[in-house]
């Protein structure tokens, strides 16, 4: 036995790291072990797999592809990840991918190593490197005799051995993708794999930065002012809506991510800005689902001494703008739909809307005429919700999916928006719009209330509603009641949801395929598993329950390797075997 207690620090911190790493090993894959091997020969070969060197490119894959015939016959340096090999004795080709774009490259071993040492082809590149390796070349570009792209190396640097096999997407003759990494769950989680292995990934998010930028050059080419406000926020205004609570321990107090940037824009304006925007990260601690994360982005927008009238026309015109720098054109798919951005869009009051999509006028009902209505139409309500949240679960139950092309969804009760200008015709109105598209809230906007004694009163009403349980009701923020008391002018401003437009101009149903790395639930420990458990483990996931001697055919085993990999899915509890009247059956856990 070790004798751990006798031995000096050194030898005891060795055994540790000694224990640590022969754990660890016990947890790889068999080609995890085999990179790892790999990274130590190349160390001994004196390559060291992970430079500090600056190593400098002349060029993109893309601009090699596009400019080739003004390149061909020249040299290019490039730096790339190798996404397939294919072997050939003295002569190899490879696919290289950069941030750009992908490109064959060719490896002849007397080109590479011209002397006697063969080595960097024979053993390096062919036996200790692997696909998902970084390296960078220098090289000639050439057309191959089939008529491919290509590039001749000339030299290669390794920049970065991958330790973990990155999933290899593989494409047959009719287009169509084998092996794909298209497991949601997995893609959101390991988002860098996802953008390694499936090439569209990326172009959402270019998109996304395209959509921000158009947005931005709308709004300084009209001289507004971007802004940066605080997201720990002492009071949690702006919206209803749950917030998440922390505390600064400096000052012993609670702080607020902030649920929206609103009220402090409003306070810039007071303090003489005339427009003011910000793109703002909001978070709420409220549900999660296709449509919703926790965290998200606000583009906020005030205007001084403009109504919503002139909001809905700006509004407008920058949408089309955005849609057309993003995808050329006002017109784009949305799942089933067409959805034409192209000014001018629809204006709807939201009684008429629910009177004619209900038969009910809910114009003159109180708060138990709202709540039988409610009922009546077959949506749940309960004593906590007021005048304003009756009407908002009434429009969005039986109203809001009817809206596909933009439009604007007008003259808000006043119950439902606590700081918008009461109306100019309607004193039970106020002036407000929300911009629906494909039967989603894109943008909600106000001609804002600057009455301080009318904006005090809204907020106890808010109040009241918080003492009767409503949790999302609205805090009282003294301090911009006091801002407001300073004098603010007539203004105009809108929220719009970044996240939901780009998921609009990019076609994608969920926002997580919007979001580089979305919220999501604790992941389950990973257990280690054979290449084989793998296989088997992915084929249960397209289809289970499945016979058992079916499941063994697709996996193409032998006895000794089919019996070893069931044991270890049953007895890590990722699979259960059943047996039935119909025989034995395999079950995903």
């Amino acid at each position: 036995m070790y004798h751990y207690f006798n031995v000096s620090l050194f030898q005891r911190i060795n055994y540790l790291c000694s224990l640590f790493s022969n754990h660890k090993k016990m947890q790889l894959t068999e080609q995890e072990i085999v990179r790892r091997e790999s990274l130590q020969k190349l160390r001994e070969l004196g390559i060291n797999p992970y430079p500090a060197a600056q190593f400098k490119t002349n060029s993109r894959i893309s601009e090699v592809v596009k400019n080739f015939d003004a390149l061909a016959g020249k040299e290019v340096i490039l730096a790339g990840r190798i996404m397939s090999r294919r072997i050939m004795g003295k002569a190899s080709f490879a696919e290289l991918k950069d941030a750009s774009g992908r490109m064959q490259i060719y490896i002849n071993r007397d080109v590479l190593c011209e002397g006697e040492d063969k080595t960097m082809y024979n053993e390096i590149f062919k036996k200790l490197l692997d696909i998902g390796d970084i390296i960078g070349i220098r090289g000639t570009v050439f057309k191959t005799q089939v008529g491919e792209k290509s590039v001749m190396v000339n030299e290669l640097t390794v920049l970065s051995k991958a330790l973990r096999p990155m999933p290899i997407v593989k494409v047959d003759a009719e287009g169509k993708a084998h092996d794909a990494f298209s497991d949601a769950e997995m893609r959101y989680r390991q988002r860098y794999v996802d953008l390694m292995v499936n090439d569209h990934v990326k172009e959402t998010f270019i998109k996304r930065t395209k959509i921000t930028n158009s947005i931005r050059q709308f709004l300084n080419d009209r001289g507004y002012l971007e802004v940066e406000t605080p997201i720990l926020q002492p009071i949690p205004g702006g919206a209803a809506a749950k917030p998440f609570v922390t505390h600064h321990n400096a000052l012993n107090m609670p702080l607020y991510l902030r649920i929206a940037n609103e009220l402090y824009l409003k306070r810039l304006i007071v303090g003489g800005f005339d427009a003011v925007y910000e793109f703002s990260k909001d978070f709420r601690n409220e549900g999660m689902d296709r449509t919703h994360n926790p965290e998200f982005t606000v583009m906020e927008l005030y205007v001084a001494y403009k109504d919503y009238h002139w909001m809905m026309k700006t509004t407008e015109e920058l949408l089309e703008k955005v849609a057309i720098d993003a995808n050329g054109s006002p017109e784009v798919k949305v799942g089933k739909n067409r959805i034409n951005f192209k000014a001018p869009y629809a204006r709807v009051p939201i009684l008429e809307a629910i009177r004619v999509h209900t038969g009910y006028d809910v114009a003159g009902m109180d708060d138990d005429e709202l709540r039988a209505a409610c009922t009546e139409l077959g949506i749940e309500v309960d004593g906590t919700m007021g005048k304003g949240k009756l009407i908002d679960e009434l429009f969005g139950e039986k109203c809001e999916h009817h809206y596909v092309q933009p439009t604007f969804i007008t003259d808000y009760p006043k119950e439902m928006s606590p700081l918008c200008k009461e109306h100019r015709d309607n004193p039970e109105l106020t002036e407000r719009f929300e911009l629906l598209v494909n039967g989603k809230e894109l943008a909600n906007a106000y001609s804002e209330l600057n009455d301080p004694i009318d904006q005090l009163e809204r907020f106890q009403e808010q109040l009241n509603l918080s003492k009767k349980g409503d949790d999302e009701a609205m805090f009282i923020d003294m301090d911009f009641v006091r801002a407001l008391e300073y004098g603010m002018p007539p203004t105009s401003g809108i929220g719009i949801g970044i996240d939901r437009l780009v998921m609009f101009l990019t076609d994608n149903a969920s926002i997580q395929e919007v979001l580089f790395f979305p919220q999501m639930k604790p992941e389950r420990k990973v257990i280690a598993m054979s290449d084989e458990e793998k296989a088997v483990y992915t084929l249960l996931k397209s289809h289970s329950p499945v016979l058992l001697t079916e499941l063994k055919a697709q996996s193409g085993l032998s006895n000794k390797k089919w019996d070893a990999t069931i044991k270890g899915l049953t007895k890590n509890k990722l699979a259960i075997v059943n047996n039935t009247d119909d025989g034995l059956f395999v079950e995903l856990v």
